[in-house]
């Protein structure tokens, strides 16, 4: 996001830079604010993976650049996108803002279904030469939300192509039927 040494930048802002910009330097700043180093806070960050059961997640940073040390899989992925929309509504809209600007600086976010889709209200891209174009997207159609979670993909256009056909075939073939109430004995 461009941040400027010495000069001060709200943790609002840092965390629009964080999902909107995927800025790796608001990352670390929002790291180091919370635990003091980068190291430390991927360390919270692996203790707050197991207690929310993602068993296939280890993070070495804070920022989702590789390293050995550092992998999830698109289950986990997928719990924690449901956790953020679930525990966080107040800042889930964040992620379905189409650009933010800082320090004179306009960037888009990079997930092309905010713009294809006025069902899609976010989640994340990524992208490394490892991992691929990634892409965690979420559609709210009527009371049904769905997550899909595209891995690998070869371009940005695939990802954002890949993740409207999981989210299309899953509410066209796919639906939510309650069968029975909550503590209800069956």
């Amino acid at each position: 996001m461009f941040i400027e040494p010495a000069k001060p930048v709200t943790v609002e802002e840092l965390l629009q830079g964080l999902i909107v910009q995927s800025g790796n330097d608001a990352a670390i700043a929002l790291a180091e604010a919370v635990a003091g180093s980068e190291p430390v806070f991927a360390t919270q960050m692996n203790a707050e993976a197991t207690r929310m059961g993602l068993t296939s997640t280890h993070f070495s940073n804070a920022t989702g650049l590789p390293d050995r040390e550092h992998y999830s899989t698109a289950r986990d992925l997928a719990k924690l996108a449901q956790a953020v929309i679930r525990d966080f509504p107040e800042y889930y809209t964040t992620y379905s803002r189409k650009e933010y600007t800082y320090n004179r600086i306009t960037q888009p976010n990079r997930n092309r279904l905010l713009w294809l889709d006025p069902t899609v209200d976010g989640v994340k891209t990524g992208f490394t030469e490892n991992a691929g174009y990634c892409l965690i997207a979420s559609s709210k159609r009527s009371a049904r939300r769905l997550i899909s979670v595209v891995l690998g993909a070869d371009s940005d256009s695939m990802r954002a192509q890949e993740s409207q056909r999981l989210l299309n075939h899953g509410f066209l073939n796919f639906d939510a039927v309650r069968v029975h109430e909550k503590n209800q004995v069956v």
